[in-house]
């Protein structure tokens, strides 16, 4: 059981709350209750509306960083460097936020958290207002008076919205170097987020019952679940919509939101996500510093007048400390979290679990684009009413039987190991769960419709469009009625148009006529063509699995954060929950998504090029490779989570049988010393 049960809070009568070498002053007589509810349960309400403001954040940007990657026309492995921004700058801060911040006001250091985090979304949104109308990357040359042209024997150039001629200064492109921006917005609100989880964390765990505390710390759990379900569903809103809304009309679109060149309107999620986490920091404002624990009465109010003079002495000595009177207590309570053995298995479980997790939550989005042909708002939604959801359910009922059966730490890292395997076996079927690889002349099939082995840029040739003088660089790809994607009009040889915009069709393909299924009329339209419907059965299956895993995977959370927080004593609770989030950030937050996305890129079979000819977004990967690297890595990181996960559970037992030894003992050992 918990080392600090019923010591945590004790009520004092000069009016101080004693914890380890750290004091903290309230007023005897404060009112803990606000029209009748408890302050402790206000607080429980504002922090959860915090979580799902951080969260709901977090599930924003990550499932919009596909879009990003689009907007910027820049790598994977780069939009993992973004992405750990976030962890950077949480780890700039954790460490002294954790300790300092458990002797200071902790609302009002949350309440400042909140804000911050609120600035670095308005910053990582301001890139939209200066980078200009989003130039889509096409084959097609505009013309005076018709939108299409014959394509082949025509030489071919990239074009904007709205008809442009392309800029001849290349080094002076606009907003090349504007994805800056929203790395050090995503710095900020990494800075940002530092106290909510660590002061949160204490601040309940000090005034609340402890049988209540893992209800609480459940409904903590499921705000972290809704949070994320709101930003999936404001991802997948506005992911439909043009990223320049407000500035282009839907019908002088040529591309549709299921082409990998669509980039949604992410900017506008963020301003609403600033929002959210600014109003969240609002109550905190204006709840107090400390709180009466939870079944302690105040004193009475004659004692709290005859003490009120000594109370205002002590706290004027405490606003007089030093910092080096402060930080002293640092390095020995850092030592101690780190000879505590259970403690430190537990962060290398949880740096190798969230490095799995991390990295595929940042890329699924793009692995449903890519895997199951869904457009980013199709495959955004599915992922939260798929996955969010049913983890809320696990958390609570995770926490309800933590709290209903009194489960002791021993028990708790059994339940939490044996779940989580279980997830772990069911999650091998996923590697079933898979589509065939679109057919792309040049790419994953020859032009003839043969499979190809091997890809360079020449094979994007054949004699049916040798003498179109086609660009090898630019991504347009249309659909013919034979099935296979090309990768332009012209690189299909296609001599003639009908129809303008989306309605487009191209005709006399040559390419399309020498295929093996050539049809008379061989012809072909914008877009990539569809997987077909065994593709959206598979997506199907792989959607359910990943339901029924995030249940029983979401099982196992709480008793394990349990064995986290009981593996602590009380004074160490605040500073041990924020260094265990610090090793997380630094070991896995901030390199799993940039290994990921460097190892992502390479399956790239086509990259996008930018309007003065540089490399841009990869259009299309090898699913077969991409498959194997985004479920193969997490499966190994996961699998060697369970040894220390194992190694925990030998020393808590046989802490647990020294515990037993030392009970047993002690009624004989009392005998003795009576006779």
């Amino acid at each position: 059981m918990r080392s600090d049960e019923g010591s945590v809070g004790q009520i004092q009568t000069s009016g101080l709350t004693q914890k380890g070498n750290m004091k903290e002053t309230r007023k005897p007589c404060a009112d803990d209750k606000f029209c009748g509810i408890s302050r402790l349960k206000l607080f429980l309400l504002a922090l959860s509306f915090a979580f799902i403001g951080k969260t709901m954040t977090g599930a924003y940007l990550n499932s919009m960083y596909t879009q990003i990657e689009k907007q910027f026309n820049i790598p994977a492995s780069l939009v993992g460097i973004i992405n750990g921004s976030f962890e950077i700058g949480n780890l700039l801060l954790i460490a002294f936020v954790s300790y300092f911040g458990g002797k200071f006001h902790r609302p009002k250091i949350i309440a400042l958290g909140c804000t911050v985090f609120a600035f670095g979304c308005l910053l990582t949104s301001f890139p939209h207002f200066l980078i200009g109308r989003y130039h889509i990357e096409s084959s097609v040359v505009p013309q005076e008076n018709s939108s299409v042209m014959p394509l082949c024997h025509v030489n071919q150039s990239l074009f904007s919205l709205p008809t442009e001629e392309p800029s001849t200064e290349c080094e002076k492109e606009p907003g090349s170097l504007l994805w800056i921006f929203v790395m050090v917005g995503n710095l900020i609100r990494g800075m940002g987020e530092t106290p909510v989880v660590p002061l949160g964390i204490s601040y309940l765990e000090e005034f609340a019952k402890t049988e209540n505390s893992p209800f609480y710390q459940g409904c903590l759990h499921t705000a972290t679940v809704i949070g994320p379900f709101l930003g999936f569903l404001l991802s997948s809103f506005c992911a439909k919509l043009f990223v320049d809304l407000e500035s282009v009309d839907a019908g002088e679109l040529t591309i549709t939101p299921t082409d990998v060149r669509w980039v949604g309107a992410w900017w506008l999620g963020i301003l609403i996500c600033a929002l959210v986490n600014f109003l969240a920091g609002l109550p905190f404002w204006f709840l107090p510093r400390s709180l009466v624990k939870e079944g302690e009465t105040n004193e009475s109010e004659e004692t709290c007048k005859k003490e009120g003079v000594l109370l205002e002495e002590n706290e004027q000595k405490e606003t007089k400390q030093t910092m080096y009177e402060i930080a002293k207590d640092f390095f020995p309570y850092l030592k101690a979290l780190l000879r505590n053995p259970v403690y430190m298995l537990f962060i290398v479980i949880s740096v190798l679990q969230f490095s799995a997790f991390i990295g595929m939550i940042s890329f699924m989005p793009k692995y449903l684009e890519q895997q199951f042909g869904k457009s980013a708002s199709d495959a955004i939604f599915l992922i939260g009413v798929y996955n969010i959801p049913i983890i809320c359910l696990g958390y609570f009922f995770g926490g309800l039987f933590m709290k209903k059966f009194k489960i002791n730490t021993y028990q708790a890292a059994h339940i939490a190991c044996w779940i989580t395997f279980l997830d772990y076996l069911l999650y091998f079927i996923a590697f079933w769960t898979i589509c065939d690889t679109s057919p792309v002349a040049g790419l994953t099939v020859s032009y003839e419709g043969f499979d190809q082995l091997s890809y360079a840029e020449n094979t994007l040739l054949a004699d049916c469009n040798r003498d179109c003088d086609c660009t090898l660089k630019v991504w347009d790809p249309v659909c013919a009625n034979n099935g296979i994607t090309y990768v332009s009009s012209c690189l299909a040889g296609c001599k003639a148009s009908t129809g303008t915009g989306k309605s487009v069709v191209f005709e006399n393909c040559t390419c399309v006529a020498a295929s093996e299924f050539p049809f008379q009329n061989a012809s072909a339209v914008l877009g990539q063509c569809d997987k077909g419907e065994n593709c959206d059965r598979m997506l199907q299956y792989f959607l359910i699995l990943q339901l029924v895993g995030s249940f029983i995977f979401s099982l196992a959370a709480m008793p394990g954060f349990m064995v986290l927080i009981r593996s602590l004593k009380p004074e160490e609770k605040s500073f041990g929950v924020g260094m265990h989030e610090l090793s997380a950030r630094v070991f896995a937050g901030i390199p799993s998504p940039i290994f990921f996305g460097a190892l992502i890129d390479t399956t790239c079979m086509k990259w996008g090029t930018k309007s003065c000819g540089g490399e841009g977004a990869c259009r299309i990967y090898d699913i077969v490779k991409y498959r194997w690297i985004y479920l193969g890595l997490p499966a190994l990181l996961r699998g060697l989570s369970f040894i220390p996960g194992l190694i925990t559970i030998v020393i808590l037992k046989k802490k647990l049988t020294s515990e037993r030894n030392v009970s047993l003992n002690a009624p004989v050992e009392l005998q003795e010393k009576g006779q």
